[in-house]
């Protein structure tokens, strides 16, 4: 039977108990982890979110009726002990903080039963995702989500304070905003008092945020949570967390600098780890020639290399079509694979395919300096020899090629070079490459939307060189946008915005927006414009991504409390989930499903 605390109080927490304390009286509460019985002594293994430590029953001292109680505890138990602090009797755990010492029980209250847990609140259980999710405040109880959840508490606190000293000011912005659908899709919320008319839920204060430099208050931080209707994957969820910053009368130097300061100042403080700043800079030219990806992975080499030149007028059409057609032919060095299975080769080819190619073709050099290929028949000895030169390779590389449009090659090779990476176990969570990419292209063509849109957003700055680009060629301008990398994982982004009139027109035009649609769309910020905006430029951290990193894990849910599945439900909660007519009704909405075709 539960029994109620009745004016108990814990004086410690497990792992704060130390040999500093033998000798004394504690009080502990937790959960039970796991129970011992040796005859005469009896163990618990006490949990609570600091860790373990070990309560001992001894028959000769403890009270019958405590006895009876620690019999009758199982896993998962809540309960409270007192009693007194002492050196170890048996070995000592060296795998535990607490290890040298144990507790011996005077008293003993149970305060909540539980049944059996459906997985065992273990680290290492083998438990399927699904199950771990249904049931996600048993998961939370395992030390790896503790500990992953208590850094990410420890890392906001962090920031908040380095930048409250930086001169920064913490300011909530609404929840419930106007649609601007330029981006990703809005998670709309119907109106009651509005019928027909929809809230969005936003997917930045981006706005807002502007909003504030226009209002004065020249340095603005805010750790906000924020919404996109996209598809998931291991670093995205549809829900979550961002560290939002702007700041008025700088450039993006000002801004590059106080965040480089910030993310070598959290290293040093939570991971222990100097980071080394400035970080490397690249531009977004050279990031996509060299890696064939906007967010590089630079904690190895097998770089791209373009061939184009090199295979020019050769007698396989894969790669002269490619070419005739404007695209190109690159290739990456997979060292010391030359012996690489064809089954395996053949695995990167699909691979490959799922990223558009249309096929892969490969060379490997063989310890003999003869060539294995699958299209050396198409090519003269000669012509090998070049292309083996230009990818620097030497007897046991296994060369591979593709051949396409740019966008097309760049996104193959650049995802192939790091499933090759990973698969020969050439990535290390402990190093930490941090990287910004510059200089932007200001837009990008949308194959859904069948136009070009901007990659930021429409008030990004474009390069003070490129301006004269905006009537005649905007679609060659750069944008002056920043984001930084780690280890292949885009942190954040930001840019210098437009504070300039005619500059925000001339932008506004390019995206084929007429002055109307401009001001329907975006007529409180233009408006709050005309009344004096000083230049300014921000930057937002996925904080989520940011742990996630941090903790060494491979997914974004073990760092998010109540994280969502692929098609962001939640399968604790069950959400999302039908509603009653009558809240329909008060919202003036009725449901169609549509039906599925046989």
């Amino acid at each position: 039977m539960s029994e109620s605390m009745n004016g108990l109080k814990r004086s410690h927490r497990c792992t704060e108990v130390t040999t500093a304390q033998i000798g004394q009286k504690v009080t502990l509460m937790g959960w039970v982890q796991k129970r011992r019985n040796l005859g005469s002594l009896l163990f618990i293994d006490l949990r609570d979110r600091s860790g373990i430590i070990q309560l001992v029953f001894d028959e000769s001292t403890a009270k019958k009726e405590d006895l009876e109680k620690a019999e009758s505890l199982r896993s998962e138990f809540v309960i409270a002990a007192e009693g007194i602090v002492r050196k170890r009797e048996g070995a000592v755990n060296e795998k535990l903080l607490t290890g040298e010492i144990e507790i011996q029980v005077e008293a003993l209250r149970i305060l909540s039963e539980a049944l059996t847990p459906p997985f065992p609140i273990e680290d290492d259980a083998n438990t399927k995702d699904e199950l771990r999710l249904k049931y996600r405040y048993l998961d939370l109880r395992k030390p790896r989500l503790q500990r992953n959840l208590r850094l990410r508490s420890q890392v906001t606190t962090f920031i908040r304070t380095f930048l409250a000293k930086e001169g920064f000011l913490e300011i909530e912005t609404p929840v419930l905003n106007k649609s601007t659908p330029e981006g990703a899709r809005d998670y709309l919320v119907p109106s009651r008092v509005h019928p027909g008319n929809f809230y969005a839920l936003p997917q930045s204060p981006q706005l807002f945020k502007q909003l504030l430099m226009c209002s004065g208050f020249d340095r603005y931080l805010q750790i906000a949570k924020c919404f996109r209707d996209e598809d998931l994957r291991a670093d995205r969820q549809p829900e979550f967390t961002q560290v939002d910053m702007e700041l008025s009368f700088v450039d993006m130097e000002e801004v590059i600098d106080v965040n480089e300061r910030l993310l070598a100042a959290l290293w040093k403080e939570v991971m222990g780890v100097e980071v080394q700043i400035p970080f490397p800079r690249m531009t977004y030219a050279e990031a996509m020639d060299t890696y064939g990806s906007d967010k590089p992975d630079t904690r190895f080499g097998m770089e791209l290399q373009n061939v184009s030149d090199t295979v020019s007028g050769c007698g396989f059409g894969v790669f002269t079509s490619a070419l005739e057609a404007g695209g190109s032919v690159r290739g990456i060095n997979v060292k010391g694979q030359a012996g690489m299975p064809r089954k395996k080769i053949d695995g990167l080819v699909e691979y490959a395919k799922g990223y558009g190619a249309k096929g892969l073709a490969y060379l490997s050099v063989q310890e003999d300096r003869s060539y294995k290929s699958s299209f050396a028949k198409f090519m003269t000895p000669e012509e090998l020899d070049k292309l083996v030169l230009k990818m620097k390779g030497e007897p046991g590389d296994l060369l591979l090629f593709a051949a396409d449009e740019n966008k097309t090659v760049f996104d193959v090779l650049g995802a192939l070079r790091v499933k090759l990476a990973s698969d020969l176990g050439m990535l290390s969570k402990d190093e930490f490459h941090f990287l910004w990419i510059t200089e932007f292209p200001l837009f990008e063509y949308s194959q859904e939307q069948g136009r070009y849109i901007a990659m930021h957003h429409p008030f990004t700055m474009p390069m003070e060189e490129d301006l004269d680009f905006m009537k005649s060629r905007p679609f060659e301008a750069r944008a002056k946008a920043y984001d930084i990398v780690l280890n292949g994982t885009e942190l954040g982004g930001g840019s210098v915005r437009i504070h300039q009139s005619d500059v925000q027109e001339l932008m506004f035009e390019a995206l084929g927006f007429e002055k109307e649609d401009a001001y329907e769309r975006f007529g409180f910020l233009l408006n709050a414009f005309k009344y004096g905006v000083p230049p300014h430029a921000g930057l937002a951290y996925g904080l989520d991504r940011l742990i996630m990193h941090m903790v060494k894990e491979d997914n974004i849910r073990d760092v998010i409390a109540f994280p969502k599945v692929k098609d962001a439900s939640c399968l604790m909660t069950q959400a999302p989930n039908v509603v009653e007519d009558k809240q329909l009704e008060e919202l003036s909405i009725r449901v169609e499903i549509p039906k599925k075709d046989d």
